[in-house]
């Protein structure tokens, strides 16, 4: 910008300052529209080079984010069957503990498995429990934890729910679709694979004799889950619980085998 004064005038050079990047967005302008001794151009370009900075920087912040999430993810995972690991289980557990939630733990162990491993192979074994994890997923609510935490060993976290009847309704349901014959041979193969499962039922309820924690609650439950398994297999009990109907009832009694301990192989 010409400024002419008496000595013979000034040239001044204006540049946008700290509105520049707003002016070059809002008017469209290009290096032509500035003066080859402006230093505009060159803000520009740390001013776009901060933003790639930044968003490289923010890229890698999610991908980092996505692979921390993965990596929890399949810490907390069992990779055979896809369900919640025991390390998933005992977080969970202990979640409920701390708020003082009412639950329940149904401690499975499947029956005559090893029968399928050593006549069929692991392979036809792996696909059973593959079914069974399936099968509990079904059977349980999005709410419920389902988790494997040994061999043929699962666990059932049903958040919510201490009623001995709709647990032994779900019990009873779980073992008859257990028993029901399922087509779990290697390929190729047609045998009809029988197993059932034992279980094992422990109740935590806030003021009703609360358990001191996860371990004390998964060790009520093996405690019922050996008395059903003393009881004939196929069956379930309550930690601390009356014996059921005599007959075709599946229930069985742990008070005897919380004083006494012990138990059968499985």
């Amino acid at each position: 910008m010409p400024c002419p004064t008496p000595r013979g005038g000034a040239i001044l050079d204006l540049s946008f300052g700290l509105g520049l990047v707003e002016a070059v967005r809002d008017h469209a302008l290009t290096s032509s529209d500035f003066s080859a001794t402006d230093l505009a151009i060159d803000m520009l370009y740390l001013v776009e080079a901060k933003s790639a900075a930044m968003e490289a920087s923010r890229t890698l912040n999610r991908r980092l984010r996505g692979a921390m999430l993965a990596a929890e993810e399949r810490a907390f995972t069992d990779p055979l069957t896809g369900l919640r690991n025991r390390r998933a289980m005992t977080r969970a557990m202990t979640d409920l503990l701390r708020r003082g939630a009412s639950f329940a733990v149904m401690h499975v162990d499947l029956d005559f498995f090893k029968q399928v491993n050593d006549t069929l192979g692991h392979g036809a074994g792996d696909r059973v429990l593959a079914g069974v994890a399936a099968l509990m997923l079904e059977l349980t609510r999005q709410d419920d934890t389902v988790a494997r935490i040994g061999g043929d060993e699962f666990v059932i976290i049903v958040a919510g729910l201490t009623d001995r009847a709709r647990l032994s309704e779900l019990a009873d349901r779980l073992i008859a679709r257990l028993e029901a014959p399922n087509a779990f041979g290697p390929e190729g193969a047609d045998p009809q694979v029988r197993i059932s499962a034992s279980i094992g039922i422990a109740l935590q309820a806030p003021g009703r004799g609360a358990h001191r924690g996860a371990e004390d609650l998964l060790e009520a439950s093996d405690i019922a889950l050996y008395a059903a398994k003393r009881a004939g297999r196929g069956r379930f009990a309550f930690h601390g619980g009356s014996s059921g109907p005599e007959g075709g009832d599946r229930r069985a009694s742990a008070e005897d085998v919380g004083k006494t301990g012990g138990g059968s192989a499985r």
